[in-house]
């Protein structure tokens, strides 16, 4: 790493027990046992408040796992191709499917992500994981596998507004304690009313810049830039930027709170 030109700055924010904005200036390198070839660095964990862990890193021509990503006992992971010009084959239990720039792959319970890259260019990903909350009913059925690509998922108006466009990338089905999105605005668009919810996110801004309210701070945010809502943490956004703003974040769902 170069020497700093001016003074060091950076532009992440943590407000313990409301939100986190991490920008990629502050970015360290982590090792995380069963990646090789990669350079990954945890964005969100329990440290944070979160009640999951995300990762984002490099996959490089050689960069393979050793062990499955979220093979635990209980545990559901997610892989979401950010960009890169190479391919990445993925396997779950052992089904494989090859993933380019914008493919993603859910893993149920216990059985984890597993990949290797193809060797042909590095690509970047997303890895996440969180503890599955089982259905109440013992015949729901189990959640399946998923994977599909947001470049063959037909985007929706959000909430009927013509300049917010919104793709969910994870069935909408109660056998399902979580679910991916992703969320666009053009210029000026903005969610329709400021939300206060149990729910709590992570997102991670690939395109644009845009204004968030987080708790009672309106702040500046932009691409490689990543969020973290706590749950009930007041928030609503604006596409500030002359070209389209688009994240793609987490949800909990489809689920009662636990007394």
């Amino acid at each position: 790493m170069p020497y700093p030109e001016g003074f060091l700055k950076n532009r992440s924010v943590f407000v313990p027990g409301k939100y986190a904005v991490i920008s990629d200036e502050g970015r360290v390198t982590n090792v995380v046992p069963g990646i090789k070839g990669c350079a990954m660095t945890i964005l969100a964990s329990p440290k944070l408040g979160a009640n999951f862990v995300q990762l984002i890193g490099t996959v490089s021509e050689k960069g393979h796992t050793t062990i499955p990503y979220g093979r635990e006992e209980g545990v559901e992971s997610f892989l979401f191709v950010l960009d890169g010009a190479g391919t990445l084959k993925v396997t779950v239990d052992g089904r494989a499917e090859t993933l380019a720039a914008g493919g993603y792959v859910y893993a149920p319970p216990g059985k984890g992500v597993g990949f290797a890259s193809a060797g042909d260019a590095p690509v970047r990903i997303l890895l996440y994981k969180q503890r599955f909350v089982p259905h109440p009913d013992p015949e729901m059925r189990r959640p399946w596998m998923v994977t599909g690509s947001i470049r063959a998922i037909e985007e929706r108006f959000y909430d009927n507004m013509e300049n917010v466009f919104v793709r969910d990338l994870l069935p909408v089905d109660e056998a399902f304690d979580m679910n991916f999105h992703t969320l666009a605005f053009l210029p000026g668009g903005c969610h329709p009313f400021v939300e206060t919810h149990v729910q709590e996110h992570g997102a991670y801004i690939y395109e644009g810049q845009g204004l968030y309210l987080l708790d009672e701070e309106w702040i500046p945010v932009q691409t490689e830039d990543f969020l973290w809502f706590a749950p009930y943490c007041k928030q609503a956004c604006y596409g500030t930027g002359l070209t389209r703003m688009e994240y793609i974040y987490s949800k909990d769902c489809h689920r009662d709170e636990a007394i």
